[in-house]
């Protein structure tokens, strides 16, 4: 059942992304996806679950917060001042 859930979710994603018109938890949905590429099973959904919640554990190290931070900017395509702007915000966050 939940795999089945899954699918619709993943299909309904995948349709308004492909004419690019994604909702913003469309694309908080590819984000987390994205991010939790690589991890299988309870593993995954544990993290998506999370990672959907916002309640994702903060990176410990400057390094995991540096390339945490550059991962997000880089999957919602930003550059020049916004990126700045962003990643100012996202380091001081966590």
């Amino acid at each position: 059942m939940k795999t089945l859930s899954l699918l619709a979710c993943l299909l309904l994603l995948g349709s308004p992304l492909l004419a690019g018109a994604a909702t913003p938890q469309q694309q908080r949905m590819a984000d987390c996806s994205a991010k939790n590429r690589g991890k299988t099973g309870d593993d995954y959904k544990a993290a998506q679950k999370a990672c959907l919640s916002g309640t994702a554990p903060a990176a410990s190290t400057p390094q995991e917060r540096m390339k945490t931070c550059n991962a997000d900017a880089a999957s919602r395509k930003l550059a020049g001042d916004a990126r700045k702007t962003f990643m100012s915000g996202c380091l001081k966050a966590h």
